[in-house]
């Protein structure tokens, strides 16, 4: 069964991804200071790579929004500054782009 064409899946969300992103953002408004790449394929690199330190937030309610939006400013907001820090760094080194 193809789950995808038989069910709106539509309203599934990874809050880590959009937390990862707006944190990478943030971390990115200097990076041409700091000697960054923001070429598409390192900056998809920064971001893959924070994620896939980061446990999965996955919501599929308003409720889940709430509760996800709540932790924007917790434990779990500390956690992904760190991941996109270290993605940045690691990247900066290690730059996809030949």
């Amino acid at each position: 069964m193809d789950i995808a064409k038989s069910y709106d899946l539509s309203f599934l969300v990874n809050d880590a991804e959009r937390m990862v992103l707006d944190e990478l953002g943030r971390a990115l408004e200097t990076a041409d200071g700091e000697g960054i790449c923001v070429c598409q394929d390192c900056v998809v690199d920064m971001a893959t790579l924070a994620l896939n330190s980061l446990e999965p937030r996955y919501h599929a309610s308003l409720l889940g929004t709430m509760y996800a939006h709540a932790e924007e400013s917790g434990e779990y907001a500390d956690q992904v500054r760190i991941a996109v820090a270290a993605a940045v760094q690691k990247v900066r080194r290690n730059p996809s782009h030949g």
